[in-house]
């Protein structure tokens, strides 16, 4: 396994600080854009507050970056906003689970996040969770412009001979 590309340790023991805000650097940014498949990570920033909870960190706070991907329809590039809440759980490091097993994701709990020794890493946290926000099948705005072009048809528009007559009607 490789070291992620952007780490930032957060002591929990004793306990956490009150809040803790992160960003990226450049070289970081150009690593989880590669790692994620978009054109460039412009910005990366987080924030979050830290509350001791039964011998594990509570983490909430928020996440925000601007992105530049590839349309997937024009594959032009385009930049995307992301701004998304975080609630996220570092837990002491359990015992050894196996691959095999099924685990149930309850949806309403905060992410949970193994951590060993006395800090754990918000950074890699972060990037993960910007990595689950980013739209894989993003469109820009040149999408339907595209479409158009190579003669896609719109699923939305109706179908059928009145649809066409009314159409026909309608570039009279």
């Amino acid at each position: 396994m490789t070291d992620p590309e952007f780490t930032r340790m957060i002591r929990a023991r004793p306990s956490p600080p009150p809040r803790a805000a992160i960003e990226a650097s450049e070289t970081e940014r150009a690593a989880l854009a590669i790692r994620f498949g978009v054109s460039a990570l412009e910005t990366l920033r987080a924030e979050c507050t830290f509350e001791p909870d039964s011998g594990a960190v509570k983490a909430t706070g928020t996440l925000s970056a601007v992105v530049v991907q590839t349309c997937a329809v024009s594959v032009e590039d385009f930049t995307v906003r992301i701004d998304e809440p975080l609630h996220l759980r570092f837990v002491q490091q359990a015992r050894a689970v196996d691959p095999e097993d099924e685990a149930e994701l309850p949806g309403d709990e905060p992410d949970e996040i193994e951590f060993a020794g006395d800090s754990f890493d918000l950074g890699e946290a972060v990037a993960q969770s910007l990595g689950l926000a980013i739209d894989p099948y993003a469109e820009g705005p040149k999408a339907d412009a595209a479409r158009k072009e190579v003669g896609v048809i719109d699923e939305s528009a109706p179908r059928g001979p009145l649809a066409d007559l009314l159409a026909g009607l309608k570039r009279s």
